[in-house]
């Protein structure tokens, strides 16, 4: 596998269950499962800090971590948080055991790149992004660690589509519904359309006061 890992220290816990999960977080860890990979599932325990870091990370669903206990270590994806409805603490982690050559379904975190020298930007146009991130099919070998949206050349009305993404060469993505997808467009400037509404009220206003003075 040729992508960098983030290792993530971890250590095994004996039970699964409602209990022993919370008997993991009452030690002030998080519990996780590790599955996949033709092998059993592993029930594993990691420090919640390490889990917010990696959170806070736009390519968190697409990176690949080494989790290391007791000198074994596996690859894997993080595939689940979840999170207390409250303080948004970690409660669980589900991760995806990695093997050579297994072919997986990843979403992949979109860079927007340009935007301060687009003419359409120049010209007070605003950057719509449609899509942050999309999903695609890939092997584990060639996930991508993010798709780059160049948005240089763009003018007003202007978009860039899944075709026009940089490092899509060995996924590809499972939208069914559209071959060439819109990722972003520039669109016009909101005062515009501002002006317009202001201007069509003010033709209404002077229409209406027209048809008075004509009754009167």
């Amino acid at each position: 596998m040729a992508r960098n890992f983030v290792e993530l220290k971890v250590s095994m816990r004996a039970k699964a269950g409602k209990g022993a999960a919370r008997a993991t977080r009452r030690e002030g860890l998080v519990p996780a499962v590790v599955y996949g990979g033709k092998s059993e599932p592993a029930m594993i325990a990691l420090d919640p800090r390490l889990v917010m870091r990696e959170l806070g990370k736009s390519a968190w669903r697409s990176q690949l971590y080494q989790l290391t206990v007791d000198d074994k270590k596996t690859v894997a994806l993080m595939r689940a948080v979840q999170l207390h409805p409250v303080t948004d603490r970690p409660l669980h982690v589900d991760f995806q055991r990695m093997v050579a050559g297994q072919h997986i379904r990843v979403e992949i975190p979109v860079i927007f790149e340009g935007e301060e020298v687009a003419p359409g930007v120049k010209r007070g146009g605003v950057v719509n992004i449609i899509q942050y991130s999309v999903e695609v099919n890939c092997d584990v070998e060639h996930i991508p660690d993010a798709f780059i949206a160049d948005l240089s050349e763009l003018d007003i009305h202007d978009n860039i589509r899944w075709s026009d993404l940089k490092g899509t060469e060995n996924v590809t993505h499972t939208n069914q519904h559209e071959e060439d997808f819109v990722i972003a467009t520039i669109a016009p400037p909101t005062v515009v359309v501002e002006t317009a509404k202001e201007e069509t009220t003010e033709e209404a206003i002077e229409e209406k006061t027209a048809e008075a003075s004509s009754e009167e």
